[in-house]
């Protein structure tokens, strides 16, 4: 029996009195996956990155461990809910327009010393200054810092369109700008290198593209790191007391965590470890999130039917935004329907032992997005459930 196999059998047994859809994490490969983040981060904190959790046990779970510390939040509605809910280090990884979040923020003092906001345009400053409704908290900002790689003379670009804020020199002056206007407080710094973090360079079937990604992977993480120490130094000129430089994701936290201006790395998506992550050199990790879904038709010899499944993820649209039917091991998607809204036909020689009820499980192209599906996560240890817990759906929320 292959390992996967093994693995079947047992998240086949911890469900087997559940119906599918339902959805699982396997809290032995959640573990090991968070122990081999601090490993790769050599001693610096990890700030969760929430949207790829969405579930607030296992936030509570993965920070009550050694080597993390604080949450990367993606709305600041989100980030609200969760300083009322205990989390007392919250930083709003994205700008935001919420003038009543911001009325909020600025009149509760445990709020406004709980939670950080993301800042690139003085623009943003006056949104929140217009949404105050009385509110005279200090407000903890963060700059972020642009981490594209720009050649040619910026010709060409590689890396997210993020912040405007690309040289030490445009960051210092943001900085200065907040310095200068009462009501807020720069206490950090954050760069997401996605180009470098969240692009795969082991790409199966494609060795030539799998090596310029290597090649531009390694040009961006040299010329990011020199930038990066440099927007430092210039912002400390400004603000001595800097509390904290972020960076990094799951597929760069050894590289970013090598770099002595950087104080923590943000990641999450390696708690899960989502299909894109196959497609890594730098690390590997254990699937722990998967979904399943029931069998509900057998159309034919080497065809089944599943309820559902058609859970693309954010991103540009291709098949690998798609989720992959993972056991039993041999199933693929019919060509001509891939993953529906209500119905799934599935091809492959291994159709042909599944009956009506059994469950075929996926894993979702990303992590977190995979909660806006299901309203609770069922935590497997061995071959039990020994606990179900609510996503944020399944709290009555959902931020985007």
């Amino acid at each position: 029996m292959t390992a996967r196999a093994a693995d079947r059998a047992r998240y086949d047994r911890a469900t087997a009195h559940l119906d599918a859809p339902l959805a699982i994490v396997d809290l032995d490969a959640f573990d090991a996956n968070a122990d081999d983040l601090v490993r790769r981060a050599g001693g610096k904190p990890i700030r969760v990155a929430s949207k790829s959790v969405r579930c607030r046990a296992l936030l509570e779970r993965v920070l009550a461990k050694d080597g993390f510390a604080g949450i990367m939040s993606f709305t600041l509605a989100e980030s609200l809910w969760l300083a009322r809910s205990g989390f007392d280090d919250v930083l709003l990884a994205y700008p935001s327009a919420d003038r009543a979040g911001f009325a909020e923020l600025t009149n509760d003092p445990k709020l406004a010393s709980a939670v950080t906001v993301m800042i690139d345009d003085p623009a943003q400053l006056r949104l929140i200054d217009e949404s105050r409704d009385g509110g005279r908290e200090v407000v903890r900002v963060c700059l972020e810092l642009d981490t594209s790689l720009k050649l040619l003379g910026g010709r060409v670009r590689v890396g997210a369109r993020r912040s405007p804020l690309h040289s030490p020199a445009q960051v210092a002056d943001m900085a200065r700008v907040v310095a200068r206007r009462p009501g807020f407080e720069v206490v950090g710094i954050m760069a997401y290198e996605g180009h470098i973090a969240g692009v795969g360079d082991a790409l199966a079937g494609r060795p030539l593209r799998s090596r310029a990604v290597r090649l531009m992977q390694a040009t961006a993480r040299r010329e990011l790191a020199e930038r990066r120490a440099a927007v430092v130094r210039a912002v400390r000129s400004v603000v001595p007391g800097l509390q904290f430089v972020n960076g990094g994701g799951t597929g760069s936290v050894q590289h970013t965590a090598a770099e002595d201006s950087v104080t923590e790395i943000g990641a999450g998506s390696g708690l899960y470890v989502p299909r894109l992550f196959d497609n890594y050199t730098s690390f590997s990790g254990r699937p722990a999130a998967l979904f399943a879904q029931p069998v509900v038709r057998r159309p034919g010899v080497g065809v089944v039917t599943v309820l559902g499944g058609g859970y693309p993820a954010s991103g540009a649209a291709g098949p690998d935004r798609l989720p992959v039917p993972y056991l039993p091991e041999g199933l693929r998607y019919d060509p001509q329907e891939g993953p529906g809204e209500v119905q799934t036909p599935l091809l492959g020689s291994p159709a042909d032992d599944l009956l009506l009820g059994d469950k075929v499980w996926f894993r979702h192209a990303k992590a977190g997005e995979l909660c806006e599906r299901f309203e609770k996560l069922h935590l497997v240890e061995g071959d039990s459930v020994t606990a179900t817990v609510p996503t944020y759906r399944g709290e009555g929320h959902t931020f985007l």
